[in-house]
């Protein structure tokens, strides 16, 4: 995994797309190359003097509309199969879109309908060619990464079993278990290591090849080989904690065997004056932007809402905001009047029958979230952050979620890492797990990161899928 901004992206993802970024950069060229040859002497007219900007700008294009169709959420088990070219021409009539309004805004970046045709067509096969080589190459053993997990118990089975479903983004190969006598053992006696008296920790992986060496003992207190562990580390062996682990390869914060040390001397949760301007700066620019192009929509949404269920058309429900304190979030109401008739608060569940017709298709689509883009103007919301919950829930989810408060450290956001990575929440269960995706971004929080979010939940909006 590499570490961008602080958020860990695979290693894989990442040759992926700086590859096809170079194919898509490539067509560019060859098809201007192709339009503008000159039979008779074989030379380049001055039109691709300054041609980059434009080529540029069609391969991120393409690579964004890509990205918005989950085409670098890969799954080595599908292939080439049919996933991916229901993904792809999408994502060129998406980019096609893009580069419309690009060209429209600066036009001397445009460089004509000819060109334009040849240069999708060039690049579509070089994509499918990048492709397969990819997947072919992936399949090679020279890219898996060799581990050892220090550990036996729980954890250690836990972390194994992430290793080997999570490898579509980092694809390892367990080398085998070192038991810890004061342990309960959870893995296969065939999958521990034999350590012979006098091995080191550093001859043990040496002898296995291992890369990296996974620390998942939950009591480090007896017989914990910390000195040999050191020594790894300096021999060029990475060792890695459990909790450093799940966070790499599920992009979560796990909670429930997480040492408060870890959080208090760890890197990340940068409150830093530079990064809260820039995030409010990022949070105006992307809310003027999008009240421009929404605001038809808007118009549109609240004339459904008023023919089929009539006033109000709007809904203004208390939530806790940063530091604990309470402001009132706008929403387009989706439900009927009379949700909460009996004056309790009720989760939110996915097929909830007090929604309406349009309420399901505005919650799908996540247009009722759109006039929270006046809460983001008056301050209490940023664009992106962990969703804002109500203050009845908070106090009971204080009570059974660990670090549950962290989470309001922060500004509450209109989308967030939680609500692109996890469906609808309707139980304590459901708020551990969105917890850990939000403490995640609390701890991690970039412009870089706020991007992908953004790009992950018009992929949510195109596909109508989570919360």
């Amino acid at each position: 995994m590499l570490k961008i901004s602080n958020h860990y992206v695979s290693k894989i993802v990442f040759v992926l797309l700086f590859v096809e970024l170079l194919v898509l950069l490539g067509a560019a060229y060859a098809g201007a190359a192709v339009r503008f040859l000159d039979p008779s002497d074989a030379t380049l007219i001055p039109h691709l003097d300054h041609f980059f900007t434009s080529a540029l700008a069609f391969a991120m294009a393409i690579i964004f509309s890509m990205s918005a169709m989950g085409m670098y959420q890969l799954n080595f088990s599908e292939g080439l199969r049919n996933p991916f070219f229901l993904k792809l021409m999408p994502s060129f009539v998406m980019g096609f879109l893009i580069l419309t309004l690009v060209f429209y805004v600066a036009p001397e970046l445009y460089f004509g309908r000819g060109i334009l045709l040849l240069v999708f067509v060039l690049a579509a096969a070089g994509i499918f060619i990048a492709r397969i080589i990819f997947f072919k190459t992936s399949e090679l053993r020279f890219l898996e990464s060799r581990i050892i997990f220090l550990g036996g118990g729980p954890l250690a089975k836990e972390c194994s079993d992430l290793a080997i479903k999570n490898n579509s983004y980092h694809k390892y190969d367990i080398a085998g278990f070192i038991a810890i006598p004061t342990e309960e053992c959870c893995v296969p006696s065939a999958n521990l290591l034999k350590v012979r008296d006098g091995e080191s920790l550093v001859q043990l992986a040496n002898a296995y090849n291992v890369e990296e060496i996974v620390v998942s003992v939950q009591n480090r207190r007896a017989g914990f080989p910390i000195k040999e562990l050191l020594d790894c580390k300096l021999r060029g062996v990475k060792v890695t904690d459990a909790a450093t682990f799940f966070e790499r390869e599920t992009c979560q914060i796990r909670v429930d065997s997480l040492q408060p040390s870890w959080l208090v001397f760890g890197g990340g949760f940068d409150q830093s004056f530079f990064r809260i301007f820039m995030k409010r700066g990022f949070d105006i620019i992307c809310s003027v932007g999008i009240l421009a192009v929404a605001f038809p929509v808007m118009l549109l949404t609240a004339l459904l809402i008023y023919l089929e269920d009539r006033a109000p058309v709007f809904y203004s429900q208390e939530r806790v905001g940063k530091d604990g304190k309470s402001f009132n979030v706008l929403k387009f109401r989706s439900m009927r009047s009379d949700a909460e008739k009996s004056g309790k608060p009720q989760w939110a569940a996915q097929n909830d029958p007090r929604v309406t017709r349009i309420g399901n298709f505005i919650r799908k689509t996540r247009i009722d979230e759109l006039p929270q883009i006046l809460n983001v103007f008056k301050g209490e919301m940023s664009f992106v952050g962990p969703r804002p919950e109500r203050p009845y829930f908070v106090e009971q989810l204080i009570e059974v979620v660990p670090y549950y408060n962290v989470r309001h450290s922060i500004k509450p956001g209109i989308t967030g890492w939680a609500q692109v990575r996890y469906g609808y929440g309707s139980s304590a269960e459901d708020a551990l797990q969105k917890l850990q995706y939000d403490l995640y971004y609390v701890k991690n929080n970039s412009l870089f990161l706020d991007i992908l979010i953004l790009i992950d939940t018009l992929k949510v909006v195109l596909f109508r899928s989570g919360r």
